[in-house]
Parts: C-alpha cells; structure tokens; sequence
C-alpha cells in the first residue's frame, strides 16, 4: 500500500505516522507531504528515512490512500487533485465534512455506508468522533432524542503553538500566544470563532455532524466548547434524553460491548476518566455513569479521549484500516 501523508510534520501528521507505525498499516511506500519550506526535510518511519515531498509531487506518485491532517485550505486545493489521480483521500479537517457528497465516518459508527466510490472520506471533529463512539450503541437500544454536552478541551486541539504557550506561561516566560488570553490556571470558553448565533463553530460542528454520522436529523443537540489547560486529552460531560427507559447496569454492559470504548466507572473507589488516563490512548473512557434524576429517561455521563488520536490520527488510520480490510482500495 502506498500512503502518503499530507501535513506529515504537524502535530496531527506526526501522530499519523506514529499510529500506522503502531498498528503495522501494510505500508510498502511512504510517502510524507508538507508544504514547500519542508520539502527535503527527513521523516523517520520504521526504522526508515523518508524525504518530504510537496502536494503536487506526491500527487505524481499515485499514492493508494492519502491521509490529510494540513489544514481546511489545502484539503479544499489538493483532495480533489489526489482523488482524480486514483488515491483515496481520508481528510482530518473541516473542509468535506458537511458536504452532502462526502461520508464522514467514525469506523465503530457508520463505517458500513461507505462504497468503493467514496474518494473523499471526511474525519470528524475529534470533540465529535468521543462522544458519538459512546452515543450510538445507546441510540440503538433507546432511542436519543436530545443530547447536552460540555467540553474541556486539550490545548493540543489547537496545536504547537497553544501547547508552547501552556509551557511558556508555567515557566514564566514570554512568548508567542494561541489564544487571546492566558491559558494557563484559567478556562477559556471559546473554541474557534463565534457565528450569528451565539455559538461557536465547533460548537455548531458538533451539533451538525453528530446528526450526520448517526443518520439521524431528529436527535437535537446543543454543545458548550471550552479550553482547558490540559495536554492529554478532550473530556466531555453529556446529558442524554432517550424516549425509553433504561436500566443502569445494562447501559454498562452495553457500553463494555462497543468496540473502541472503556467503561472506568467505580465512584466508590474513585475511578474515572481523566486524561491522564486517556493520554497515548485509543479508546474512549466513559464513566460518571448515573441518573440524570430531574427528568425521565436521562442519563449523565462523563467521557474522555485521546483528541490527537482516536480524535484525529487514530481515527483516520481506522477508517483506511477499513478500506483495505473490505478491499475498497
């Protein structure tokens, strides 16, 4: 399989190779891509030296998959490019997500709608892809009419620039900032940029493509995205309403049945999800499973995961995993 990595030496493109690694991806040629200042720059993968190449000299090789983490621009630019020279393109950002041409997939999820004439596969928001793992076997048995989620977000969902800035602030020392405001020992409660509404586009990407991925426009869904000065991972606090009844250990033993997800659910010995758990992680840890008591039907859970790698890296390799399992590619 010839795999090209586009964004190869970003936070997310550094994690891709680690987990193809990881997970021993049948990788016969890499094929590392990064913009035109990192041309000639050497990748280490698998004991092997690999030299990044540009968008358009990758797209010359005809790579089998591509595996995008570079940013909405140049997935807009460059996934269409790659997928008429024959590649399958399974894009991390936000670029293909909501077209209605495009399948977004979360492999535990929904990864059976997608056909040998998908060339543009989109990754989900990584705040998404934790919460609809633990969401669908849920959804299947009682049926969700509404979800509430807050995050508390890693800094590392924002990048190098943010983790730097993390770092500075606990050193004391000056330096470049992500965010407007100080990070460190404070909640920032804005994650990318406010629409008309009042919400914030992740917020809105959540609610959006929640519905899209559980094929399911009847369940509502309101989000509150917040930054943590955490690296390690994304947490989230859902409130789901179903429009049947459930019983609590069954919930647990559904959950301890889906694939890709940890039950760590012990109050009485304080066992829990945290990231600190989660980090360097591939599965999604739920806990805090109880009884939401001031409605019927409802339940609270607590989730966390690895945003860097089942929230992005991790996610996309299943997805070309799939692929190739079911000789799509």
């Amino acid at each position: 399989m010839k795999v090209a990595v586009v964004g190869a030496t970003g936070l997310v493109g550094s994690m891709i190779l680690k987990v193809l690694e990881e997970r021993n991806f049948p990788v016969t040629e890499l094929i590392p891509v990064a913009s035109e200042r990192s041309k000639g720059k050497e990748i280490s993968f698998k004991g092997n030296k690999f030299k990044v190449v540009t968008a358009d000299e990758a797209i010359a090789l005809k790579p089998d998959i591509a595996l995008f983490s570079a940013g909405g621009s140049t997935s807009t630019e460059f996934a269409p490019k790659f997928a008429e020279a024959g590649t399958i393109v399974v894009d991390n950002s936000s670029a293909w997500r909501m077209d209605p041409t495009k399948k977004l997939i979360v492999p535990e999820v929904n990864a059976s709608v997608l056909t040998a004439d998908d060339r543009i596969i989109a990754n989900p928001n990584c705040s998404t892809i934790q919460m609809v793992v633990v969401l669908k076997p849920l959804h299947d048995k009682y049926k969700i009419k509404r979800v509430v989620v807050s995050t508390y977000q890693s800094v590392t969902g924002t990048g190098v620039k943010a983790v730097a800035q993390l770092n500075d602030e606990r050193a004391g020392i000056e330096g470049e900032k992500a965010y407007p405001y100080k990070i460190d020992l404070n909640v920032i409660p804005q994650i990318d940029v406010f629409v008309e509404n009042g919400y914030t586009k992740e917020e809105m990407k959540m609610i959006q493509e929640t519905n899209k991925i559980m094929g399911d426009d009847s369940i509502r869904v309101t989000a509150t995205t917040v930054r943590i000065p955490v690296i390690g991972g994304h947490s989230e606090s859902i409130n789901i309403e179903f429009e049947n009844d459930f019983d609590l250990n069954e919930v647990r033993s559904i959950l301890s049945k889906q694939s890709g997800v940890v039950v760590v659910d012990d109050p009485a010995n304080q066992k829990y999800p945290m990231p600190l758990d989660a980090h360097e992680k591939d599965e999604v840890f739920v806990g805090r499973i109880r009884r939401d008591e001031t409605q019927d039907n409802t339940l609270n859970l607590w989730v966390v995961a690895d945003n860097l790698r089942k929230g992005a890296a991790t996610n996309a390799v299943q997805v070309a995993e799939y692929l190739v399992k079911n000789k799509l590619v």
